[in-house]
């Protein structure tokens, strides 16, 4: 395992499946998806039975307010090690070139592991590793729980890059002939095709690090923003998976002083991608609130006052179209409930961006008892299906172009949580590699 401790990489030693392994069944997609679609992971359930699988391995957190909790943990530890003990995984030294097929697209990505002495989660940090949205720090302690004491990490966490030019993650894809192929095979459920490639060449290894080493140089780094030559450069900015990033690193800073700083549980596996890559895509996330227990909307009018506009809308169709020819100015918020479709329009908003606004309103609203509970759903179709339910609402953002997210980071710091999603939810990184953290 080789480091460059300037760029805060690590060329990892990953485990796959050993060979005959039913690789569909082994990979499932981020445990934080279709948290408010329990018959989604029944489907997966039924799809995997008792075969290995990295369903073992993980906590969907649709589960994590459900009963029996300490003993999924205790399962999940006790099969990590049945794996790794009766010889269901196989390590390979090096970083994974990986290859996803997924709505007519194709993305791209680089397994390897990052240092989390260079990741700061922290409001207003400047670390080389950083955030892009606020970081909870309530939603830690369960999956603290769920990582401590285990062997084995499994990534769903994406990690971008700013690579116009496409210096480090492209030329790899271009060798690949000459790299051993792990894997080719599709996902369950509809969520596509995915193959990996082990990137074991030196010299590809060596293009890979040269070109990272280049985006985080101090000069070209404030000449690409049009930033002060002294601002500290951002390299890798959080994609997927932010809170499990967290999660490593808070486990990290509790343990390094007795395990000392060479070992593994330093680093964190994940999945980087280029912002540029035209296989990946950014889409708004949708806010749903249950159990209302008033007029939501007419609370929010007395909130903003005559800032506050709501718009009826005669379909779905046209909030949507309305929503997508919006400006930033007034703010443009979808709603949908049991009573129809329309569009909040806010001219007094809270953030620069719809979403920091909404937010802040629904933050207040619920800690004031407003409704049961709010969940954050990828998907129209799902948010509008859940939003017509009998007292919920759904509330629909627009998107937000990739290509401003370093700049805004660098210079605006995090974005409001849960701000964007690379891909709708079954586009999501599905488990495969592991690495040991004991």
């Amino acid at each position: 395992m080789e480091n460059y401790p300037s760029i805060g990489i690590q060329v990892p030693q990953v485990y796959l499946p050993r060979p005959g392994v039913d690789l569909t069944k082994w990979a499932v997609i981020a445990c934080d998806q279709f948290t408010s679609q329990p018959e989604y992971w029944g489907k997966v359930e039924q799809i995997v039975g008792n075969a290995p699988s990295t369903l073992h391995l993980i906590f969907p957190e649709v589960y994590l307010d459900k009963a029996g909790a300490d003993e999924r943990i205790r399962h999940i530890q006790q099969t990590m090690q049945d794996y790794l003990e009766g010889g269901s995984l196989v390590p390979y030294e090096g970083m994974v070139y990986v290859e996803r097929e997924v709505g007519g697209k194709t993305r791209r990505g680089l397994v390897l592991a990052l240092d989390l002495e260079h990741y700061d989660y922290n409001k207003g940090s400047c670390s080389l590793i950083r955030a892009t949205e606020g970081t909870i720090i309530e939603r830690l302690p369960p999956r603290i729980r769920i990582r401590q004491g285990a062997r084995l990490e499994l990534p769903h966490i994406l990690v971008l890059i700013d690579d116009p030019n496409r210096t480090v993650i492209e030329p790899v894809g271009k060798n690949k002939a000459s790299l051993k192929k792990l894997y080719d095979f599709e996902l369950m459920a509809g969520s596509g095709h995915l193959r990996g490639y082990l990137v074991d060449d030196t010299r590809v290894e060596a293009g890979v690090v040269r070109a990272l080493e280049q985006l985080a140089d101090p000069s070209t780094f404030s000449t690409k923003y049009s930033i002060a030559n002294d601002q500290p450069v951002l390299l890798f900015a959080m994609g997927d998976g932010n809170h499990s990033l967290a999660t490593a690193k808070a486990i990290w800073e509790r343990n390094k002083a007795v395990v000392g700083m060479d070992h593994p549980s330093r680093y964190a596996l994940v999945e980087i991608e280029n912002v540029h890559d035209e296989g990946l895509e950014f889409v708004p996330i949708y806010r749903v609130l249950f159990g209302l227990k008033g007029d939501i909307l007419a609370a929010m009018q007395a909130h903003f006052q005559s800032g506050y506009a709501f718009r009826a809308c005669k379909n779905q169709d046209e909030m949507i179209a309305r929503l997508a020819g919006t400006s930033n100015t007034p703010q443009t918020i979808g709603v949908v409930s049991p009573n129809g479709f329309g569009l909040v329009e806010i001219s007094n908003p809270s953030s620069n961006l719809p979403v920091g606004t909404l937010q802040a309103y629904l933050d207040d609203f619920l800690n004031a008892g407003g409704a049961e509970r709010i969940d954050y759903v990828h998907g129209e179709e799902v948010a509008v299906k859940l939003g017509q339910a009998t007292d919920n609402m759904a509330f629909l953002l627009p998107g937000m172009p990739k290509s401003d997210l370093f700049k805004t980071v660098i210079l605006d710091g995090a974005l409001p949580r849960k701000t964007f999603s690379m891909g709708e939810a079954y586009e999501k990184r599905f488990y495969m590699e592991c690495r040991l953290i004991d």
